[in-house]
């Protein structure tokens, strides 16, 4: 049986390895991107705003904690989880964000590291949707270097008094709930933070040109006092918050193939159809090469987000892994994007097209959760066993 156009973009038919239940989310996710998320993206990523109103129909899908077990969360597999952010950024990076930073950044740290009486109380409703969390580790002169954060917590009795500022944080603003990175006397700890506490501030970043459908902000906090019972008890160093970013960074992997494809299959249907010169564009040679490419690149990236698949799933899965793919994959989404947008003219600048809009919004992915070059010295050093980052 001959593909068609668009399966071809799954050239090594990887898609076969997936259980019922996968293709099942797979194809759902894909159905709620094509029917709620495409009509209205474009009028959102001009607007620099987020379809909150989506939040009830994303939780229905059981997307928000989907790779948790227990506490209301759908205990999906780790590929069905890739899968999902897959689809979830063929969307948008800003719908993809949103899932990954409430399950990935928010309630994995809960559910990893936090007491019984937390995640009883936190996780069902932040997978209901009820809660949205946010994550704060980014400070305003520490990206790269979270080790360096000057946030800091205080013990004051049977409290902890917490100031500091985060910024580039996604869903500040939206969220009740900030889970919140600190230096203290002991050490790195995570609290959790009520966003309508008193002395919690946070603002909405304006201007951005990247992730535009997506809310980033930045909180402050001036003596913001938390109980001991908000602390996350057994996330005791810099090792924790670096956990939730390896959670997070798996579904970047598997995101970035999302946007490749979504791109190589616009500009292949665009040419198809586009006459020039007496016949399609995708009849040219110079097209063919450059279809040829970005197919060979999306699925090199596919094969790296499906074996992280495999590997997380028989918990083999090591932070150099993800790096790998992470950078790699990344890579291939913004270069397939600018090609894509090229090979449909002026026309490819629009928002009716999607190629424009993931170019600008892999710009931010690339840089978020580890830069392309903090995650070449991770991979240097598990290469050469010796650390360049200073």
């Amino acid at each position: 049986m001959s593909q068609t156009p668009a399966s071809l973009s799954d050239f090594y038919e990887m898609d076969e390895v997936l259980s019922d239940e996968e293709t099942m989310i797979r194809d759902t996710v894909a159905t709620f991107v094509a029917k709620e998320w495409d009509p209205i993206v474009g009028d959102h990523f001009e607007a620099g705003t987020f379809p909150m109103e989506l939040i009830p129909t994303i939780a229905d899908m059981g997307l928000l904690g989907m790779h948790l077990d227990g506490y209301g969360c759908a205990g999906a597999s780790a590929m069905a989880y890739g899968v999902a952010c897959r689809e979830l950024e063929a969307g948008d990076s800003g719908l993809r964000s949103f899932v990954s930073v409430q399950g990935s950044l928010c309630m994995f740290p809960i559910w990893r590291y936090g007491s019984t009486e937390q995640k009883e109380h936190w996780l069902p409703r932040m997978a209901a949707g009820e809660v949205i969390g946010c994550f704060g580790l980014t400070e305003p002169d520490h990206g790269s270097d979270p080790a360096s954060m000057t946030t800091r917590a205080v013990r004051r009795g049977d409290s902890w008094i917490l100031n500091g500022a985060k910024r580039w944080i996604t869903n500040a603003g939206l969220a009740d709930l900030a889970i919140v990175w600190a230096n203290t006397d002991d050490g790195f700890r995570g609290f959790l933070v009520p966003t309508d506490s008193p002395g919690f501030e946070a603002r909405k970043i304006q201007n951005k040109l990247s992730l535009r459908a997506s809310v980033t902000g930045e909180f402050y906090m001036d003596d913001v006092e938390v109980p001991e019972s908000m602390r996350l008890p057994d996330a005791l160093s810099i090792g924790a918050p670096l956990s939730c970013l390896s959670e997070a960074r798996f579904g970047i992997a598997f995101g970035a193939v999302g946007v490749a494809r979504c791109c190589y299959e616009q500009a292949l249907s665009y040419q198809l159809e586009r006459p020039q010169f007496g016949k399609p564009l995708a009849g040219f040679q110079i097209s063919q090469i450059k279809f040829a490419d970005m197919l060979t690149d999306i699925t090199n990236a596919n094969l790296q987000a499906m074996r992280l698949g495999q590997l997380k799933e028989q918990h083999r899965l090591r932070p150099h892994h993800i790096s790998m793919a992470k950078r790699h994959n990344c890579r291939v989404a913004i270069d397939t994007a600018r090609t894509a947008r090229a090979m449909m003219g002026a026309n490819g600048v629009s928002t009716e097209y999607a190629p424009m809009r993931h170019a600008a919004n892999m710009e931010s992915v690339m840089t978020y959760e580890g830069t392309e070059e903090i995650h070449g010295l991770i991979l240097g050093q598990q290469i050469t066993n010796i650390p360049a980052f200073r």
